[in-house]
């Protein structure tokens, strides 16, 4: 076996959709995924998601927290959401990048916090590791 010079870092993330003192993870089912929308129509609740970049030995982490209002939802909104089959992977059973972005009435924080992965943030943890993003070279 030879040696490798090569520097890897790992980054990773996850998301926790939080309402009151309850966390609401990815649900069971469809039945599941109702009652999960039906507890967020028309309240405010949390997304926290949690990033960690490893660069050797050296970990930086951070937690990013949005603040996100429903609309309220009909049993109608809920029943034809959860026929889409997107609620089932999710935290909190919706994707606010998906259909589930028109219950959303208001938005505090970070977008790409809420969709898993806070750009932002990440692109910090990068750069206090001295890992910069290459640049792609556009050409005429």
């Amino acid at each position: 076996a030879g040696s490798n010079d090569t520097n890897i870092a790992c980054l990773a993330a996850d998301t926790a959709v939080v309402l009151g003192d309850e966390a609401l993870g990815k649900p069971d089912g469809l039945e599941h995924a109702a009652q999960m929308l039906t507890q967020l129509s028309g309240r405010v609740h949390q997304v926290c998601t949690g990033i960690a970049v490893l660069d050797g030995t050296d970990l930086r982490s951070t937690v990013v927290i949005s603040e996100v209002t429903f609309s309220p939802l009909s049993a109608e909104d809920i029943r034809d959401y959860c026929a889409t089959g997107e609620p089932l992977d999710k935290a909190g059973a919706y994707a606010i990048q998906g259909y589930a972005g028109a219950f959303v009435q208001r938005l505090v924080g970070s977008y790409s916090g809420v969709v898993g992965l806070p750009l932002y943030e990440v692109c910090q943890l990068l750069g206090q590791a001295g890992i910069r993003p290459e640049r792609s070279q556009t050409h005429d």
